[in-house]
This record gives C-alpha cells, structure tokens and sequence, in this order.
C-alpha cells in the first residue's frame, strides 16, 4: 500500500517592481494581492462602494443583519418601513467613550435629525447583548444594528483593513439614492446629519434659489 504525502506549500515568491528612482523592489505577494499598506484603508478606494448621487439596487445590498434584540433584517426593510430614507452611522465598538459621545450627540438631536423622514440607526459589528445593553445605558431612542460579519458595514465603504470599523455616516433615500456618506469623528458625523436635514427640510425652489445666487 502505497502512503501519500502532502507536498509542503512552498513559499509564494516576491513580485519585482520598479520605483520612482528606477530601482527595483521585492514586494511580498500578500501585501500585493491585498493592496494593504497599514492598518486602515482609505474608503473610497474600495471598488464597489456607493458614493453621494449613485443610486443602490437594496435588493440584497449589504446581506442580512440584527437589530440589537435580535431581530433579523437588512437594509432594504429598513428603507421600506422609513418615511424618507434611513440614516446609518457606524461605530467602532459599543461603551468605548468616542463611540458613546457620539452615540448620545445623535440621542440628543435625534427629534431634529428626523424631522425630515429619515430614521436613525447605530451600525457596529458589536454583539446584540453588548448593543442592547450599550442602548439602554444611554436611554438612546433609535435601535443598533448588529454586522458581526461586517458585511453592510464593508458594502457602504466603512470596513477598517484588516480589521475594524472606521467611524462615519451613511445616509440613502427610498429610491436607494445615496444622499450622504462620510467618515469622521463624533461631531462631524452629526454635523453631517445635521446640513442634510436642513437641505433635504427646505423647500425645492429655495434651494435652487440659493444656487443661482451663489453662481
């Protein structure tokens, strides 16, 4: 009887380029194939993901998520039973102190943000018990959504590489419409939020109106 062995992988060779100098480098195929450069990526890099004036197909975008008491859902339900549309703002964990400042400044002004029709909701990768708990400590009147898979999350460009989420806001219509995207800290996302509630509350000819002026 003849014994098979397993013929040990051997190691992936370096890809040779050329630099700015016209010397030549070895790159290690992992980090070629992989594009990573450090620890975070720049989101709008990321081939495929939406940016302001595209419009999604919400059929599937995003894969299948839960509410912080574990109901399943996705994004297409949450436009669906939103007035106007749904705003996403994503955090990188539950009960850490950017991520509850910025948690409690969308509490806080949350009869203002959704003035307009827009629903909030708090996106992380955080387990429904860590989520449910973080939303009852902070009495926060909007559900979290919990993307243990980071699938939504990495969809809408917020996906830290090679692990991680990075801190932003993402807002899309009942058409799909994008209408906001944009990583930033706690204030800036709410700061975000805010203009565009302001601009999607004002009547269509004042903002024309205010266009033609400003050109």
């Amino acid at each position: 009887m003849v014994e098979l062995r397993k013929r040990k992988a051997s190691a992936q060779p370096n890809i040779t380029e050329t630099n700015k100098r016209g010397k030549k480098e070895e790159i290690p195929t992992s980090d070629h194939q992989t594009g990573k450069t450090n620890d975070t990526t720049n989101a709008d890099s990321l081939a495929g993901v939406p940016n302001v004036g595209d419009t999604i197909a919400l059929d599937g975008f995003g894969g299948e998520i839960q509410t912080n008491d574990g109901t399943k859902t996705n994004l297409k339900e949450l436009v669906a039973t939103s007035k106007s549309g749904v705003v996403l703002f994503t955090y990188p964990r539950a009960s850490t102190p950017g991520c509850t400042k910025q948690a409690c400044l969308f509490r806080d002004k949350y009869g203002h943000l959704t003035s307009t029709g827009l629903s909030i909701y708090g996106l992380s990768t955080d387990s429904p018990k860590a989520n449910t708990t973080f939303r009852f400590k902070q009495t926060l009147p909007y559900p979290l959504l919990c993307d243990a898979s980071a699938v939504l999350i990495s969809a809408i460009g917020f996906k830290k590489v090679p692990k991680g989420t990075i801190r932003g806001v993402f807002s899309v219509d009942k058409q799909g419409k994008v209408l906001l995207r944009q990583a930033g800290g706690p204030d800036a996302t709410v700061d975000a939020v805010q203009k565009l509630v302001q601009v999607e509350g004002t009547p269509k000819t004042d903002v024309e109106a205010q266009a033609k002026n400003e050109n």
